[in-house]
C-alpha cells in the first residue's frame, strides 16, 4: 500500500511540475491557463464534490480528482518534437 501511495505521489508531483513549465512557456495557450486557474480554484474552494468533514471521502476527492485534471490538461498539450 506505501509503495503504490509513493508511486501515485511521485506521478502527480512530476505531472504538476510538467504542468508549471508549460505555464510559464511563453507559448502557453490560454485554455491551459484557464483550466489550471480552475484546478486551483476547486482546491482552494471550500465547495467540493464531497464535504472535507467526511473523515476520508472527503479528502479522496481532492487527492482522485486534482491529479486527473492535471493529467487531462497535459494530454491535450500538442507533442513538440
Amino acid at each position: 500500500m506505501f509503495k503504490r501511495l509513493t508511486l501515485l505521489w511521485t506521478v502527480a508531483r512530476g505531472d504538476a511540475q510538467r504542468l508549471w513549465i508549460a505555464l510559464r512557456h511563453p507559448a502557453a495557450p490560454t485554455w491551459l491557463k484557464v483550466g489550471t486557474a480552475l484546478i486551483v480554484l476547486y482546491v482552494l474552494s471550500p465547495i467540493d464534490l464531497l464535504p472535507d468533514v467526511i473523515p476520508v471521502l472527503g479528502w479522496m476527492d481532492d487527492v482522485v480528482l486534482v491529479p486527473m485534471a492535471i493529467r487531462f490538461l497535459l494530454n491535450r498539450l500538442e507533442k513538440r518534437a
